[in-house]
This record gives C-alpha cells, structure tokens and sequence, in this order.
C-alpha cells in the first residue's frame, strides 16, 4: 500500500494532534497520506502529507474521482457532521466500485443514522432507552402530496400523550442546530401554522448529564471509548461548547453504562459499522437515554484520545491497511478536560499555560465559518487534581487566564 486518502469536511484542527500522529506514522512506514477537505488552510504541522482543497458543494462521485485521481489504494472518512458522513459514505460507494476500499458505515446505514426518527427506531429494537416522540412531515404539514386533514390534530393528541415541554428537533441537523422548545399546547400549536420547513423528531424532555461515546471498528471487532461528558441536557438548546466537557472517573456511572456499551456493540454490529460512530447519550437517575448515534467521528474523540491513551485516527487507518483494530472497552489513563475561552488566549497566557499544565492541543474553534475563540485540551493523572488547581489558579492570577468563570468551573470539578 501507498497512499490512503483522507476525507474531511471540517478544520483539521479539530483532530490535533492525533490526525498528525496517524499520518507521521503512516510515513515511517512508507505510506503518504493525503488530505481532501472542504474546509480551512491547513499547512504542514496540521496535516504533514498531500492537500487537496474542494468546493464545499463537492457531489460525492467528483469526490470519489478525485481519490481515484490521485492514486489512493483506501480511504477514510473523518468528516463531520452528519451531512457531510453522508457525502462520503455515497463517496465510498462509488471508491469501492472501483476498488478502493474506504473505511465508512455502508450508505444504507448511513442513511438511516443521519435520520433522528429512524436512529430512535434503531435503537428501541436494540432495546436501548430513547425519549419518548413522534415524527412530524414537513410536507404533510405544508399541504405538499396527500391532503390529510386530521395530521395536525394526530400530532396534537401525540402531544398530550407524551406531555410538555417538547424539543422539536430537526430530522436531519446536527450539532444542535434548528432545535426548539414547545412547552404549551399554544406553542405546538404555532409551530405546526409555520409550517417548520424541515421534517422533526419531537420528544420529552429528558433532564440530566449529557454524554458522548465513540465505538471505533468494524463487526466483530469494536472499541469503546471511555464516555466524555460534554454538559447538561434540558428543556432549552445550548450551544454545544458553552460547559465544561470532559473525560474523567465516575464510577457509578461508568458501571451502569457497561450494559449499554453492549447492546451499542450490538447494533454496530448488526448495521455494518465500519469505522467510527460517535453516540450522544443523557444520563438521568441512574440510566442513560440514547439521543443519537452519529455514523462519524465525534467532536469529543480528542477528549476520548486523551483521556484514554489511543488513537482514534491510527485506529482507522490501520483498518484502511487492512489490519485488525483492537476491541473491547478501552480504559481510562486519566482526565482530559476542555475548556473554551470566548475571547481567546492571549500569547503569554498561551505560552504560560502548557508550562503550568500538560496541554494536548490549544486552537481556534471555527463554525460554520464563524470563530468562536479558542478552545484548549488539557490531561492530568488520577491525583493531579488539586495541584492542577493551583497551578491554573496561579495562571489566571499571573495573566487573568482562565478566566473567573472557566476557572471556577474548573476548580468545580477537579475539587468539589
């Protein structure tokens, strides 16, 4: 093998700096890497190998061409989110047309996990807790196709039966996007007249610790990573990074979470899954509800990487070399915690801080386009808690980083 053609959607810094390990060791052993995204201006500390930059419209068979183009003998996909999985799942079907096999959940399970509504219906007959909801047609609702006169009255008394509030989420958005709160019947009410332009899951509300989780592998063989918990689940949406999110002990939790992490193998297993899958969880009295498994790798793999001692990226790429990925749960080697500083870090306070603590990436967090400040991944051992404490303290004393807020949240959860 020769090269192997990664597939990205998003900036590659997202991945650091596990992306550049896989590649660099890729390299040694004599293997160039090349980067086909459709997003950011990496350099050569972001990705030491081929770039190649595409339109963000890029259709999957253009895509697949350009791999093709270049010579790849694999691919894999690490793109996200759920829109572009698709794209490169379609892609793949059209690389291994050719002969070019490419790590990425077949298109038909792709499918059916970038729906909400079909994702829920995965679940429950996996026998998997989800919140209870119905589906809502964008088109019925519009009057597009077949009239049905009852469909807003089935929906309202769907409503009842479940209670107030509802989140109306969107069937195919992701990273929190389009979700809205009904909590009155009036509310439902105004949202059925608009008519919402995109088809919606709407469901209770479930209250607790929201969490994620990937399973990296293929049938028969997948890992599953350490949970990371990425902030409070509610009645209102909160944008995705406005807490804390981290990967650290919690025993009760971890345990009560092993049942779940089989019957989640379980399904991987049963839909093809090939690759990563990165699933969002709630954790309330005791149990978790699954929200959504996402065919992707996730926003928390950096965290899941740091906390666990793997490599989620190296992973894949051994499995694009044909090679046997490990499998089984994989432990914990220590925290990892992230953290984002809206206003960014100034350069001493950047320089100050991989002095005062073990950093494992510090990058600007863009969206959509959009930056969004800065945000950093730091580790620490099992007992480190309280000298990382006052190491951070002396920090923001020194520079005013972190700030009050980030630092008292910090201190919050380390030493509680």
């Amino acid at each position: 093998m020769r090269k192997i053609a990664f597939l990205r959607s998003v900036g590659i810094r997202r991945a650091d700096p596990y992306i550049q390990q896989a590649v660099r060791g890729l390299a040694a052993e004599g293997i160039e890497a090349g980067l086909f995204h459709t997003s950011g201006t990496p350099g050569d500390d972001d990705f030491p190998g081929h770039r190649h930059r595409l339109d963000r419209g890029i259709t999957p068979l253009r895509l697949a061409g350009l791999v093709a183009d270049w010579g790849a003998d694999a691919a894999v996909s690490i793109s996200l989110p759920c829109e572009n999985a698709l794209r490169d799942a379609a892609a793949a079907s059209y690389l291994e047309a050719v002969g070019i096999p490419t790590v990425m959940t077949p298109l038909a399970s792709t499918m059916l996990l970038v729906d909400k509504w079909e994702t829920k219906q995965l679940c429950r007959r996996a026998g998997l807790a989800v919140p209870d909801g119905f589906r809502a047609d964008a088109g019925l609702l519009a009057g597009r196709g077949l009239p049905v006169p009852g469909y807003r009255d089935a929906l309202r008394a769907e409503a009842a039966r479940i209670g107030y509030p509802l989140m109306a989420k969107p069937v195919w958005d992701s990273t929190s996007t389009g979700i809205r709160t009904l909590r009155t019947p009036a509310a439902l009410d105004a949202w059925l007249a608009g008519p919402p332009q995109a088809s919606a899951v709407l469901e209770a509300v479930v209250e607790g610790d929201l969490c994620s989780v990937d399973i990296v592998g293929r049938p028969g063989a997948y890992q599953v990573l350490p949970l990371c918990w990425t902030g409070r689940a509610g009645a209102e949406p909160v944008f995705t990074f406005a807490d804390l999110r981290w990967c650290g002990p919690r025993p009760e939790a971890d345990a009560a979470f092993e049942a779940v992490a089989r019957d989640l193998v379980t399904l991987c297993g049963q839909l093809g899954v090939h690759g990563s899958v990165n699933v969002d969880l709630v954790h309330a009295d005791g149990g978790f509800s699954v929200l959504e498994v996402n065919p992707r790798v996730g926003g928390a793999t950096t965290l899941s990487c740091a906390a666990s001692g793997t490599n989620t990226y190296a992973t894949l790429a051994r499995m694009a070399r044909g090679l046997p990925p490990a499998h089984g749960p994989v432990r914990r080697a220590g925290w990892a915690v992230e953290f984002l500083a809206e206003d960014g870090i100034p350069p001493r306070a950047r320089a100050a801080l991989r002095e005062a603590v073990d950093v494992v990436t510090v990058h600007e967090l863009v969206i959509d386009g959009v930056s969004r400040g800065d945000i950093a991944v730091l580790t620490l051992p099992e007992g480190a808690e309280a000298a990382t404490v006052r190491a951070l303290t002396a920090l923001h004393a020194a520079t005013g980083f972190p700030g009050p807020d980030v630092l008292g949240k910090l201190t919050r959860l380390l030493v509680p």
